[in-house]
């Protein structure tokens, strides 16, 4: 059976140009907070002295439920007057975990941060590995009869007979001619 959720390893690297109120830099405190959905969230450290270019380099583990669409990170910055949120960044799943990159595949990614009125306030350095999850079937090896090791698949062509991993060969390879 195949798995109804993914581990995504989510490597938040740094930031860049970040402001307060797009007024005045950021000058220290600030953190990323990772979120898979509204109820699942992860915490950064505090970057004290990277000011409006912090540096993380952290790496977080996060569950993806598989009916989720978009990773959102978004940048804090705790002030005298309390935590105010720098800007956020919403993540297509289809950036990182589209069909054509297999499992384990390093994305590194950058994104503009949009502030609470939708105006750009600063960058967002990260890294997003999907994971495969230990003790589950993966969608090849499900497809093959349920094993836990996935047997080969062509990349493309037709099965030509039977229904196991053994019996099938790849038809219609395209040629080219000049």
């Amino acid at each position: 059976m195949a798995t109804n959720s993914r581990a995504l390893e989510v490597t938040v690297i740094s930031g860049e140009g970040l402001q307060l109120e797009r007024q005045r830099p950021v000058k220290k405190n600030a953190f990323a907070v990772v979120r898979t959905n509204s109820r699942i969230s992860r915490t950064t450290k505090t970057d004290i002295n990277g000011g409006g270019y912090p540096t993380w380099n952290e790496k977080i583990v996060v569950e993806f439920p598989s009916h989720a669409r978009f990773l959102t990170v978004e940048v804090h910055c705790k002030t005298y007057s309390g935590e105010k949120v720098v800007g956020a960044a919403r993540i297509p799943a289809t950036d990182f975990a589209g069909g054509y990159f297999p499992e384990n595949y390093l994305h590194i990614l950058s994104y503009r941060l949009r502030d609470g009125k939708g105006e750009r306030n600063g960058i967002i350095n990260l890294s997003v590995r999907v994971k495969v999850l230990e003790n589950t079937v993966s969608v090849t090896a499900a497809a093959c009869g349920g094993g836990t090791t996935p047997c080969l698949r062509p990349w493309m062509g037709v099965p030509v007979a039977g229904e196991g991993c053994s019996s099938e060969v790849v038809t219609g390879v395209p040629v080219w001619h000049i």
